[in-house]
């Protein structure tokens, strides 16, 4: 059973960077073929924002949306991947979730943006 746990500041000042880390255990983020190791978030009073993945290769894709301040990134060592969102703003407040596919989630972090 893959089981994923996202780990990070639950508040960050606007302006600096949010860094999220997702830990998987029950499997590797290498297996191949494997859906892809996406992060997820979700604003106060919102739906669901797909903000990028990983792939079990190590390529990374983004939702335009986020695309200019996302970076996502892995450490196979430690079977972890990781999100960086640069210049945050209050709007960047939601809970963030790391995701093996549609299957299998975190529980999720809050993360607040304020000063």
């Amino acid at each position: 059973q893959v089981q994923l746990q996202e780990s990070g500041p639950g508040l960050v000042k606007p302006s600096q960077m949010l860094s999220l880390t997702c830990t998987v255990s029950g499997g590797s983020i290498t297996t191949n073929p494997s859906p892809w190791w996406s992060w997820i978030r979700q604003p106060p009073g919102k739906g669901l924002e797909w903000m990028g993945a990983i792939d079990s290769e190590g390529k990374v894709y983004y939702s335009p949306s986020f695309k200019s301040r996302t970076s996502i990134s892995r450490d196979t060592s430690k079977n972890q991947f990781s999100l960086q969102l640069s210049s945050v703003t209050p709007e960047d407040t939601a809970v963030y979730y790391c995701a093996r596919g549609y299957s299998y989630w975190g529980q999720g972090t809050q993360v607040t943006v304020s000063s």
